[in-house]
């Protein structure tokens, strides 16, 4: 299996820096590139061709729902993950209508945001 690649998207440095060294540790993944708001992260992904975008929701410049409609705009086929602290009912619609494929609620057990990575890049 080749690796997935992976942006992280996140206001938080430490957050980012944690994401990168579990999902690095895991296999199958490769990081390559991280941002601190939507803006940024819409410019990596069109340099970088990222498969999934790890996206908080919650960031300065540009949130992470403006943020992943643009992506899917210039990239299709790219995966969009939110990965944040409120992830209830309101939010899981509002980022499937901004075309996320999943949320995942920080803190939950890291294998369920791999579960989510994987089957999102299938």
């Amino acid at each position: 299996m080749t690796d997935i690649r992976v942006l992280i998207v996140d206001d938080v440095e430490r957050v980012r820096q944690d994401l990168r060294t579990f999902l690095t540790l895991t296999g199958n993944i490769e990081i390559i590139g991280e941002a601190s708001n939507g803006l940024e992260a819409i410019q990596l992904v069109g340099t970088l061709c990222p498969q999934v975008v790890l996206m908080d929701l919650e960031m300065p410049i540009m949130d992470g729902y403006e943020a992943a409609r643009q992506i899917k705009a210039i990239k299709p086929a790219c995966r969009v993950i939110a990965l944040t602290i409120h992830a209830g009912e309101a939010e899981r619609q509002q980022a499937l209508q901004a075309g996320m494929t999943d949320i995942v609620a920080k803190g939950t057990p890291l294998n369920t945001l791999l579960q989510a990575i994987w089957a999102a890049a299938l």
